[in-house]
């Protein structure tokens, strides 16, 4: 039997994240003309969401799919339903029809990043995988920075739809690598799959984030939706926890849950996804609403995170081998809980530096904290576990950033409002979207500018206070992972 070209199917991979995680990023630039060309833009966020929803929603599913079948089949499968919603997107010409093509999209995307990282979880030893990984969060350092340039060059040249097309090439390429140079072992005997256990967790995973998402936008926090939302999700997990005990081979595996090293890593996961999604939503608002500077100087305080996740991601693998799976895990936490502290000292006069700073230690933070976590959680299981385990920590961050968009949105829109009850009532939350660009502002008289930025300077330190809280949950959560010297061997 031929064996794995390891180095050609690792370059597959990083493309295949890169496509994956690029997404976000250069659909980002391009939206704004997006919204122009299609109308609708009270549907805009839903152009994201839906994305993140659907991602959200597979990922675990498709983790356990690659331990049935194998990860090519499965791979194959994501990346292709993934470059189908891809060429939608790009036909689209209403936004009904773009948020549709975007749950495509998403549908597919949940494959890609955990098969990807699990196929290399499979050809590299643990002290390897250490390594490589920092090879994979580099990925997302990249698209990160490229994302925004790539997208706004093709949206000034040849159109928004090409936004969506790029990735077609770039997806057909990384799968063929995968497919001709990825080697996997034969799976024996007849597969079972656990179908009411996967429609169980989609119902109620659906409801919660629907919930989640447009809970105080689409519908009130307290209103018959919410409570129905909230019934179906409640009642659907409650099934879905009864069906995987007695499934023969349940969707999600309660027993890895035992793992400590897993358990409390996924939580930690939970913690840092709303972190991550503080900053990259709330950062560039702060410096462009109270700092008063350009949006590319907004995009450079962001990309900062971008440069110190791979940078750290890098030497993480180091300090695995060295020091261990808690040791670089506890160093992660703690500079997560510097990073967010700088975020709650800075104040408007602190300059795009500080912003820029914060930003950077948090990337430092996130990228010891991942990388450790990933490699440690494929050592813990076997192979036929692996796939699995490694979806259930991204799907964890994934449903933390979710959480995060509903409780720190709840927040700053919550403080906003309570700052404005305190004035004359003239004023509301539409009001700050005239801090937001340099000709709005300059339109605005002296005494409105200063109380508009106050407000939201005051609503944005309190949305830092509660990241500040996660960081320092995450923290603590750290100290229940097992103490180990160093990378330990393969479960298999």
């Amino acid at each position: 039997m031929k064996t794995t070209n390891r180095p050609l199917v690792l370059a597959s991979v990083m493309l295949a994240m890169f496509v994956g995680a690029v997404e976000a990023t250069i659909v980002a630039t391009a939206m704004p003309s997006i919204a122009a060309d299609l109308g609708g833009f009270s549907k805009y966020s839903w152009v994201f969401s839906a994305y993140l929803l659907m991602n959200t929603v597979t990922v675990l599913i498709y983790g356990k799919l690659s331990d049935i079948f194998g990860r090519k089949p499965i791979f194959a499968f994501g990346i292709l339903l993934f470059l189908v919603g891809s060429l939608l997107c790009g036909l689209a010409v209403t936004m009904d029809q773009l948020i549709l093509f975007r749950l495509i999209q998403g549908m597919g995307a949940g494959a890609v990043l955990p098969i990807a990282t699990t196929i290399v979880g499979d050809i590299y030893s643990a002290e390897e995988r250490a390594k490589i990984q920092g090879y994979l969060s580099s990925v997302w350092g990249i698209s990160a920075v490229s994302g925004p340039a790539i997208g706004g060059v093709l949206v000034a040249t040849v159109g928004w739809e090409y936004v969506f097309w790029v990735n077609i090439p770039l997806g057909i390429l990384a799968l063929a690598g995968v497919l001709v140079f990825l080697k996997e072992p034969k799976k024996n005997g007849k597969p079972v799959i656990d179908y009411t256990g996967a429609l169980l967790l989609t119902i109620g995973l659906v409801s919660l984030l629907y919930f989640l998402i447009e809970g105080g936008v689409g519908f009130d926090w307290l209103s018959a939706t919410s409570v129905m939302l909230i019934i179906t999700a409640v009642l659907a997990f409650t099934l879905f926890v009864f069906v995987e005990r007695r499934a023969k081979d349940p969707i999600m595996p309660f027993d890895i849950w035992k793992n400590k090293t897993i358990l409390y890593a996924n939580l930690v996961s939970l913690a840092t996804g709303v972190i991550l999604i503080a900053v990259s939503s709330y950062l560039p608002t702060y410096v462009t609403g109270v700092m008063e500077q350009p949006a590319a100087i907004a995009g450079f305080t962001l990309t900062a995170m971008s440069i110190g996740w791979p940078i750290a991601a890098t030497l993480s693998g180091r300090l695995l081998i060295r020091y261990g799976n808690f040791r670089t895990s506890l160093a992660g936490g703690l500079f997560l809980v510097a990073g967010a502290l700088l975020f709650v000292a800075m104040r408007p006069e602190s300059g795009p530096w500080w912003a820029a700073l914060s930003s950077f230690v948090i990337g430092i933070g996130m990228g010891l904290t991942s990388t450790a976590f990933i490699v440690s959680i494929q050592s813990a299981v076997n192979y036929e576990k692996r796939g699995v385990a490694t979806a259930s920590n991204m799907f964890m961050r994934n449903l933390g950033s979710t959480i995060g968009v509903a409780l720190l949105g709840t927040v700053l829109n919550t403080s906003l409002l309570n700052y404005f009850a305190q004035g004359d009532g003239e004023y509301n939350l539409d009001s700050i979207n005239t801090l937001l660009t340099v000709d709005s502002r300059e339109g605005m008289l002296a005494g409105t500018l200063d109380y508009l930025q106050n407000g939201l300077s005051l609503a944005l330190q309190n949305v830092y206070a509660l990241m500040a809280v996660f960081a320092f949950i995450s923290l603590l959560l750290i100290f229940g992972l097992p103490r180990d010297k160093g990378v330990g061997k393969n479960v298999e």
